[in-house]
C-alpha cells in the first residue's frame, strides 16, 4: 500500500508541478505546488496519519491530505487484514501451506510408527499370499477389480464372458482368499 499511495502522490505532484522526487518518501503536508493547492481544495480531501497504516516506517506523526477513495482503499485494506488476522486466528493457522519445506507433506501425511509399518508390510504380504493362493482366473479378476479399478462388466467385456459370471467368480474368491487369510492368521 505504501508504494502505491507513494506513486499516487508523485505522479500527482509531478504531473501538476513539473517537479521529479528526489527519495520515496511521502510529501509533508505542506503543499509544494500552488496548482495542487487549487485541486485540494476543488476536491473532497481526508486526513490520514501515515504512523497509523505504517508504523514500523514512521516513528513521529506524519498527516496528510489524501482523496477520500485513497482514503476508503486503504481502510478497505486495513479491514480485510485485520479479516484475515481473526480467521487465522480462529481457526489456529498458524502456519502457511505455501512453504516448500514439506510441511503440509507432514500435516496431510502422519508418519507411522515403526510398528505400524511392520504391521502393514506383513498384511500386504498375507494380501499377496492369499491372491496367489486363488484359481488364476479369480486372481486376475479380483486384481482387475480391486487393484486397477475396473469396473465387473469391463472386465466380462474383455475376458467376453457375462457380467454374471464375473461377479460370481469375484465373490467366491473374496470368500476363498477369506478362508486362507483366517486359516494363517
Amino acid at each position: 500500500i505504501f508504494f502505491s499511495l507513494d506513486k499516487y502522490f508523485w505522479y500527482v505532484i509531478s504531473t501538476r508541478c513539473d517537479i521529479k522526487p528526489l527519495c520515496r518518501s511521502p510529501p509533508s503536508s505542506v503543499s509544494i505546488c500552488p496548482s495542487l493547492k487549487i485541486e485540494t481544495e476543488e476536491s473532497q480531501m481526508t486526513n490520514i496519519n501515515l504512523r497509523d497504516y505504517y508504523p514500523d516506517f514512521y516513528t513521529t506523526d506524519c498527516i496528510i491530505e489524501v482523496p477520500d477513495e485513497i482514503a476508503a482503499l486503504m481502510d478497505s485494506y486495513e479491514h480485510a487484514e485485520a479479516a484475515y488476522y481473526l480467521r487465522r486466528y480462529r481457526h489456529k493457522a498458524y502456519y502457511s501451506l505455501d512453504r516448500g519445506d514439506g510441511i503440509e507433506h507432514d500435516i496431510l501425511f502422519v508418519s507411522l510408527s515403526p510398528c505400524e509399518i511392520y504391521e502393514r508390510k506383513v498384511t500386504v504380504e498375507q494380501l499377496h499370499a492369499a491372491i496367489a493362493a486363488l484359481p488364476d482366473k479369480q486372481a486376475k479378476r479380483i486384481y482387475a477389480h480391486y487393484f486397477l479399478g475396473m469396473s465387473k462388466s469391463v472386465i466380462a467385456k474383455t475376458e467376453h464372458v457375462n457380467e454374471c459370471t464375473v461377479r460370481e467368480s469375484i465373490t467366491s474368491g473374496l470368500r476363498n482368499m477369506e478362508k486362507y487369510l483366517k486359516h494363517f492368521a
